[in-house]
């Protein structure tokens, strides 16, 4: 039922668009959904008390049957299921609570609010979906979702640009993807996962056809999760509306991870997309980390972050951590979501996203600056925080399986840390500019959500302790490691960006090297003269070859069509002479075409 609550108040928002309804305003459209989503909410959280501590239930029902063909909607019912519930239900309210005071004085609540219905409807189907088959055709919805949402201002050119941009990245994955999930039917008889990882623990396939079956399989969260080569939507994304990058950047970026973690028995078929999965992440995660770094505009930032830390959730699903995997999802999206909402409040009413133009907010915005410190706190390795023991746990792990791919996780680790304490010392650290020197606390939905999130996030290792969720041994080593590489972000961004005697902005040297951080290290012009040439090429002699040959060949047939028409008109005049004369030059025609063979050897005659 949670699923469909969202979905009746996506139905119900629609009366109250400002073209139907002039009287009352839009505003009963966003009140009837945040009933919903806390009702849905509720119903999580009693259903989560219900079913804890019990075996996982599965629920099928038939849906279509056609020949050889049976397919059916399967819902598993779990501790993890409906948690995964209760996180989406939860932050979708305090975003719908927060796009009350942000869309104060926009009239397009009817459709923000039911897009937003239809992303927490999608999600929260998808969670509880036990088959690769629908699980695909939800993530079809949340792309659509997402195009939709972020085009919600669409008559700015940056925004059209965007939206379009993300959707055709996300179809690139999803074709793809779909190519996987077609493919997998025959070979495994089934979408259930359940009986995907049954069927993946007795297979035997043959190597190259496990390698390109995963391959394509990955393919999809891919692009759902911002990996590279699919990683450039996301920051384009930012051009939509902040309530709804709350959603985004935490638990939409995650439905993909979800599906990785879903599938983890069946990736364990092909040793090679495992290698692959763990380059991904790890190029995707570094490389992010350095781009966040060299942004001025504090959105691109965030979402360089949240790439990066989806390609750790690469890396922890192709080393087997599906469990951590799960852990760092959840810390992950209390922390991001809280980050957004300082954010998003602060550039609400100061208008820019520009962080040189920004300092001395602590003065002034007391409440935002402790909020942020938890969730940068609760993002990046320091105890006791969650986020902690989420990376202490596959750091762990790591540190059995590859010494190197434990180095990656510091480093990511040491670059998000630098990154968010840069954010926090532009916004709130040194002077005050004339960007900031009227910026007091927002309206008070804006701040609410805010403040409960942060409860939360500092309440989340009382809540992974109380699901038997934190380490059993935790390596001493391997955490010193963890908060070392924490405090290796967190100083030097603090000295630098909170001295007065060094000039701002920052200018690395060499500055190329800045450049091409600050540049996405160029992917966008390195997609132009290789893809988009090819394609480009391509099309042109595609073009060619349309113009010339076939538009050619029929334009000849047409002219010689006219030309017969126009020259056999005369044999219809009614004059006896036209008559003989088009039989005489048929006879003479037939007569050369038979007699060329001779005529071709009268040379030879001559000589």
């Amino acid at each position: 039922m949670v699923p469909l609550y969202a979905l009746a108040g996506a139905l119900l928002a629609l009366p109250w668009s400002p073209g139907i309804i002039r009287q009352t305003g839009p505003r009963p459209a966003g009140y009837l959904n945040l009933i919903m989503t806390c009702w849905a909410f509720l119903h999580s959280l009693f259903a989560l008390i219900a079913v804890w501590g019990r075996p996982p239930q599965s629920i099928a029902f038939n849906w279509l049957n056609a020949a050889d063909l049976s397919i059916s909607l399967d819902v598993q019912i779990s501790a993890v299921n409906i948690g995964a519930l209760l996180l989406i239900t939860g932050l979708n309210l305090a975003a719908q609570v927060y796009a009350i005071a942000y869309l104060e004085m926009d009239w397009g609540w009817a459709r923000f609010y039911s897009l937003v219905a239809l992303f927490e409807g999608g999600m929260c189907a998808l969670v509880i979906c036990n088959s690769l088959f629908f699980s695909y055709c939800v993530l079809e919805v949340l792309t659509l979702g997402t195009y939709l949402l972020i085009g919600f201002w669409f008559n700015q050119s940056l925004v059209v640009t965007g939206a379009r941009d993300a959707f055709l990245t996300k179809r690139i994955g999803d074709l793809i993807l779909l190519m996987g999930v077609v493919a997998l039917l025959p070979l495994a008889g089934t979408w259930n996962f359940d009986q995907l990882a049954e069927w993946a623990a007795t297979a035997n396939l043959n190597p190259n056809v496990a390698n390109l079956l995963c391959l394509a399989l990955i393919a999809g969260p891919m692009g759902k999760c911002a990996q590279f080569p699919l990683h450039l939507w996301l920051d384009e994304a930012m051009e939509g509306p902040m309530p709804a990058t709350i959603l985004r950047n935490t638990v939409v970026v995650s439905t993909g991870a979800w599906l990785l973690v879903k599938l983890e028995p069946v990736l364990q078929l092909s040793p090679l997309t495992l290698q692959v999965m763990i380059v991904v992440g790890s190029v995707t995660a570094i490389g992010a980390g350095l781009i966040a770094i060299a942004q001025i505009d504090v959105k691109r930032s965030l979402s360089y972050s949240v790439s990066a830390y989806m390609g750790l959730i690469f890396i922890a699903v192709a080393t087997g951590q599906t469990e951590t995997a799960l852990v760092l999802l959840f810390t992950y999206a209390i922390a991001m979501s809280l980050l957004v909402m300082v954010v998003g409040n602060i550039v609400w009413n100061n208008i820019s996203q520009d962080l040189s133009q920004y300092g001395g907010l602590w003065s002034r915005r007391p409440v935002s600056g402790i909020c942020y410190l938890v969730g940068a706190a609760s993002l990046v390795a320091l105890p006791p925080f969650g986020g902690f023991w989420s990376l202490a746990r596959m750091g762990d792990r790591l540190a059995e399986i590859s010494g190197l791919l434990l180095l990656v996780l510091l480093l990511v680790n040491a670059l998000t840390a630098f990154s968010v304490t840069r954010e926090f010392c532009v916004f709130f650290g040194g002077k005050i500019k004339p960007m900031t020197l009227r910026s007091p606390e927002a309206l008070w939905l804006l701040v609410i959500p805010m403040t409960v999130t942060m409860g939360f996030a500092l309440h989340l290792p009382i809540l992974l302790a109380q699901w038997h969720l934190l380490p059993s041994n935790l390596n001493l080593g391997v955490a010193f490691l963890l908060v070392l590489s924490t405090a290796g972000g967190v100083i030097p961004a603090a000295y630098i960006y909170l001295n007065e005697n060094i000039s701002k902005p920052i200018v690395f040297q060499p500055k190329a090297v800045q450049d091409f951080f600050a540049n996405d290290l160029y992917t966008a012009q390195l997609y132009k003269v290789t893809i988009v040439f090819v394609v480009g090429l391509i099309s042109q002699i595609i073009n060619w070859i349309d113009t010339f040959l076939v538009d050619g060949i029929v334009n000849l047939v047409g002219l010689a069509t006219v030309f017969g028409g126009q020259s056999l008109k005369y044999n219809v005049s009614g004059q006896t002479q036209f008559y003989f004369l088009s039989i005489i030059l048929g006879v003479a025609l037939i007569g050369i075409i038979i007699c060329w063979p001779l005529l071709s050897q009268i040379s030879l005659v001559f000589s």
